[in-house]
């Protein structure tokens, strides 16, 4: 029967272990192991066991066998500097080919969040311009709305350098809080001029220099109070201000640089683009018929 076959089986490989363990019922590594081919190999022939010193556990990261080292930053230095010297240090010992470093953990995740920077910030380009496009009903004068930030983002990475701050995480942050600081002021002045060349039927040349001067004010008072607002931050005192230094020197640098320059370039861009519009009105009503961009009246932003 079944039984009777399973122990006949089970005694001829009993029989098989004790010849190849000499008779002596086998230690760990005289032990007879089943193979592919149902053939009995002692383990010694794949292992050799001794005492010694190994690690409980061992680690992998990728599939690749990995050892973690781990660090604190001290005070004074960013995240994104530690980091940076850790990979020349790395660099100049010359590690083999078949050792790879690499970050896990809070350095991994800011890698990780760095990498994806530019795709944030076009992605909040296109935003803005489809909704201010939406709101003028406009293809031309976003673009003008748009070219304040360039100027702005400018500031914002010559002040880091200035100073010798990492554009991080946090550096990024303020540009993002820069973008609609600075948006917010061509939008008072560039609204403001679309009003007046409507209501009144002015040349765009008068009608943004009128808005130059009325709205001045208000473009120096939410700009200063923007730069006021974060020069604490720039300043950089107290426990922790290293997190908070970036946001404050992006800010306020960006601010002082694009205020210098927009109110000189942002005049001169929005006569040309509207040249441009006008042209392009016409080219469309020769070969389409009807208005290109129509922009219907706008109340001034407030």
């Amino acid at each position: 029967d079944l039984s009777a076959s399973q122990a006949a089986a089970e005694a001829v490989r009993n029989q098989q272990q004790n010849s190849l363990t000499g008779g002596r019922g086998g230690g760990s590594t005289s032990a007879a192991v089943s193979t592919r081919v149902e053939k009995m190999v002692p383990l010694s022939a794949f292992v050799s066991m001794g005492p010694g010193i190994a690690p409980l556990s061992i680690a992998h990261q990728d599939g690749f066998v990995s050892t973690t080292f781990s660090y604190s930053v001290p005070e004074g230095v960013t995240l994104g500097q530690s980091t940076a010297a850790i990979n020349r240090v790395m660099a100049e010992i010359n590690v083999p080919i078949s050792v790879h470093g690499g970050f896990i953990g809070t350095a991994g995740l800011a890698q990780q969040s760095m990498a994806s920077l530019p795709w944030l910030i076009l992605a909040a380009v296109v935003i803005i311009y489809i909704v201010l496009g939406m709101l003028y009903e406009s293809y031309i004068h976003p673009l003008t709305i748009l070219s304040t930030l360039p100027s702005a983002g400018v500031g914002a990475l010559l002040a880091l350098l200035l100073f010798r701050i990492e554009f991080s995480m946090i550096a990024f942050i303020g540009v993002m809080l820069l973008i609609g600081v600075v948006k917010k002021n061509a939008i008072i002045m560039i609204d403001f001029a679309i009003q007046l060349q409507r209501a009144e039927n002015l040349a765009p040349r008068e009608a943004v220099y009128r808005a130059c001067l009325l709205r001045f004010r208000p473009i120096m008072m939410t700009t200063m109070g923007a730069i006021l607002g974060a020069l604490p931050l720039a300043i950089g005192v107290g426990e922790g201000y290293e997190l908070r230094q970036p946001l404050g020197v992006s800010i306020v640098g960006g601010l002082v640089v694009s205020q210098a320059l927009t109110l000189y370039t942002t005049p001169v861009i929005y006569m040309y683009l509207d040249r441009f519009g006008s042209w392009c009105g016409r080219i469309w009503h020769r070969f389409y018929g009807g208005a290109f961009g129509h922009e219907p009246n706008a109340a001034p932003a407030e």
